[in-house]
C-alpha cells in the first residue's frame, strides 16, 4: 500500500503518521503543500494534525487554498481514499470535501488527553476491522474540535450512515467533551472514500505507550 501524507507549514504530526503506517508496512511519502500533483501510485492520502499556517484566520482555512489541495479534491472526486486527522479534518471541511464546520471548543480551552471513542459505523474502508460499539482509547489534542452541522445536515449524516465515531466514557455512554453536535468525533462523505476524525490514532500505536487502538483503526485501510 502506498500512502501520501501532506505537509504544510505548521503541520506537526506528519512523522508520527508516517511511523504508524510504516509500522503497518505501507510505503509512505511526505508531500509538500506547494506540490500540484499526487503520486500516481497513491492508495491513500492522509492530511495529518498540527496547526497549518498557524491556524491563522481559522483552522484549515488557509491550507484549503494550498496548491496540493486541488489535487486532493480531484483525487477524492475520482474515488481515491482520503483521511483527515485533527487539523486534516478541519482542512477537509474548509475544502468542502466533508459537510459541516469546526468551532472553538465550548469551554474555549485546548483539550489534550486520552478519551474513549465508540464505533458507530464500520461499513467503510477505515473502520471495517472494528465492530459497531467497540470502544477505543485515542488521544485528543485540539482547540477547535467542536463539530457543527445544522439540523438538516445532521439528519442527512444519520440517514446515510456517515457518522463513524462518537465520544464516550469507559462504558460506551456518549459524552460531550467539546460541544460537538451529537457528540461526533468522526465522519465520512456519502461515497465513503473521504474520512476524518479529530482524535489522533497515530499517537496510540504502541502498547508500551498506553495502547495500540490507533493501529487497529488505521489497518482497515490495508485490507
Amino acid at each position: 500500500m502506498n500512502v501520501s501524507i501532506l505537509q504544510f507549514p505548521g503541520t506537526n504530526c506528519e512523522y508520527d503518521t508516517k511511523y504508524a503506517f510504516e509500522k503497518l508496512r505501507a510505503n509512505v511519502s511526505i508531500i509538500w503543500h506547494k506540490e500540484t500533483t499526487i503520486p500516481k501510485n497513491t492508495d491513500l492520502i492522509v492530511i495529518p494534525g498540527g496547526f497549518s499556517y498557524g491556524d491563522y484566520l481559522r483552522a484549515g482555512a488557509i491550507a484549503r487554498f494550498a496548491p496540493i489541495i486541488q489535487a486532493v479534491q480531484e483525487y477524492a472526486n475520482n474515488g481515491g481514499k482520503v483521511l483527515g486527522i485533527c487539523n486534516g479534518f478541519q482542512i477537509l471541511l474548509e475544502a468542502s470535501l466533508l459537510p459541516g464546520a469546526m468551532k472553538r471548543n465550548n469551554n474555549l480551552h485546548f483539550i489534550s488527553k486520552f478519551n474513549k471513542l465508540k464505533v458507530i459505523n464500520n461499513k467503510n474502508a477505515f473502520l471495517q476491522k472494528l465492530n459497531v460499539n467497540d470502544i477505543l482509547n485515542i488521544p485528543l489534542a485540539h482547540h477547535d474540535g467542536n463539530y457543527f452541522i445544522d439540523e438538516n445536515g445532521l439528519k442527512e449524516l444519520e440517514y446515510n450512515n456517515q457518522i463513524l465515531l462518537k465520544y464516550c466514557d469507559d462504558n460506551g455512554f456518549e459524552t460531550n467533551i467539546n460541544g460537538s453536535v451529537s457528540n461526533i468525533a468522526g465522519i465520512c462523505n456519502k461515497n465513503r472514500n473521504v474520512f476524518a476524525l479529530m482524535p489522533h490514532p497515530e499517537r496510540a500505536i504502541e502498547k508500551l505507550l498506553t495502547c495500540d487502538d490507533g493501529l487497529k483503526m488505521l489497518e482497515g485501510f490495508l485490507v
